[in-house]
């Protein structure tokens, strides 16, 4: 595969057609959002998928009582929280299969339509093709439904995550990076090196789907509003085959969901692998401000907050380093590598609960991370990395789950460990989204059901914000 080469952000975006007109095309994308009528639900591989969207429910299981809860509500959206980026791929197939079986069962039962959101990583880490494809063949031997295509969308804008000419790029400063030339790309087990997304879907397959079959809808087609001509491009597609979108602004994703829907209505199946962007214009979610103190912290308390850092990667580092300027924290080390010790590695989970109460009941606001350095058994070894990680996973859930006071806020850092920590820290089985606190930065208000029901539970992605982000978190929730 060739390597796409890092551009100048600031000369690429001035180079691309001019933006139409914004109020045309929103008043367009309402009135098709009204003759829109399926349930989207979203299957969210990790708690951050909600990052663009408020005031809809996410649900963290997939019995049939909470998918016929989601189906019930007015909301045409809902999420459901898989967390499956934690997740083998033999578990990842269960869980899909099973979601899969109770919400066509469900959507027969409310005689309703649906479409299937797979919300996956921004910088295309994840089960992919695993999980939209168990989805499509599942729902199409349990009803007479069958996949044209799959649509291919991991724009986000507010993570700086933009497609042009097929190539995904994640923005770092000045420079727009192939998404295949970066940390993300080298994951140890989602790892690729295709940057152009229809040579990222031929890889992924293993050569199943060719690049060369893709349909790619452009940023010229889009821009100068040619939507019949995007329609007729969704119409072609068959045999389950790929949809690339390029998109840099929201504006460009509107003008996509418009041809979409148009498509759907006539009668075209799609199944959606998309960032957090699809999510946000299909659902119908308006613009909101950021959250305040005063929106998140309904019932005021002397005590103080607690943060929870369990990520590693690069940005969370460079956040890390900045939260440890601030004044109001207390920084308790969490040394994971004792895992290898189980006495000593109890005693360590019982000495951070009990640091971190006595200091939040004193008012003072706790930051509890994990040892910096990787826990690394040498070569081989991955399978046996991954039981450990788990178990330290199990670990960092347990001083939550085990806290005998209420912080005021609770903040945690990295996807899988707030996924873990909301779920079975907190045992929260349905949140609602309140917002944002910062751009791409999504606040759970936890359900009557859970451990501290009504508490604000900031879920910081590990690759979200600039380097001050967590800090600014911190002090506008300390306030």
């Amino acid at each position: 595969m060739a390597h796409s080469e890092i551009l100048n952000a600031h000369e690429v975006l001035a180079s691309l057609p001019a933006v139409p007109d914004t109020t045309q095309v929103d008043a367009l994308l309402e009135r098709e959002l009204l003759d829109f009528n399926k349930k989207i639900i979203v299957l969210d591989d990790d708690p951050t998928g909600v990052q663009t969207v408020h005031g809809v429910s996410v649900y963290t299981d997939w019995t049939a009582e909470s998918i016929n809860a989601g189906f019930a509500e007015e909301q045409s959206m809902f999420f459901i929280l898989t967390n499956s980026r934690g997740f083998t791929a033999a578990e990842t197939k269960q869980a899909h299969e099973d979601i899969a079986r109770v919400i066509q069962e469900t959507a027969a039962k409310h005689k309703k339509d649906f479409i299937i959101i797979s919300r996956g990583d921004s910088t295309l880490r994840g089960h992919y093709p695993l999980e939209t494809e168990v989805l499509k063949n599942t729902v199409e031997s349990e009803s007479a439904i069958s996949f044209d295509g799959e649509v291919i969308m991991p724009f986000f804008q507010e993570g700086g995550r933009l497609t042009i000419n097929n190539i995904h790029y994640v923005q770092d400063g000045e420079q727009l990076v192939p998404a295949g030339e970066t940390e993300f790309a080298k994951d140890r087990t989602f790892g690729y090196t295709a940057s152009h997304l229809g040579e990222w879907a031929e890889e992924k397959s293993n050569g199943a789907f060719k690049a060369q079959d893709a349909v790619y809808l452009s940023l010229e087609d889009i821009r100068a509003l040619r939507i019949n001509h995007l329609v007729e491009q969704l119409m072609s597609v068959t045999d389950f085959n790929k949809v690339i979108v390029n998109a840099v602004q929201y504006v460009d994703a509107k003008i996509v969901v418009i041809a979409l829907i148009r498509a759907m209505n006539a009668g075209k199946q799609f199944m959606f692998r998309s960032a957090a962007a699809l999510t946000k214009i299909i659902g119908g979610i308006s613009d909101k401000a950021l959250l305040t103190k005063e929106e998140l912290i309904i019932e005021p308390s002397d005590n103080g907050g607690l943060i929870m850092i369990g990520s590693h990667v690069k940005k969370t580092t460079e956040q890390f380093e900045v939260l440890k300027t601030a004044d109001f924290i207390e920084f308790i080390e969490f040394d994971v590598h004792l895992v290898l010790y189980p006495e000593q590695f109890e005693a360590e989970i019982n000495r951070v609960i009990d640091t971190s109460e006595r200091l939040i009941r004193q008012g003072q606001t706790v930051a509890v991370y994990t040892k910096r350095e990787r826990l690394d058994l040498g070569d081989n070894q991955q399978e046996e990395e991954l039981k450990l990680s788990v178990k330290i996973s199990d670990a960092v859930t347990s001083i939550v789950k085990n806290l005998r006071v209420r912080p005021s806020f609770i903040i945690a850092k990295g996807g899988i460990t707030s996924s873990d920590i909301g779920t079975n820290g907190l045992s929260v089985q349905r949140a609602t989204v309140a917002g944002q606190i910062q751009p791409g930065i999504p606040v759970w208000l936890t359900g009557s059901e859970s451990k501290f029901p009504g508490m604000a539970y900031v879920i910081f992605p590990g690759n979200v914000g600039s380097k001050t982000s967590l800090k600014d978190v911190a002090e506008i929730l300390h306030g």
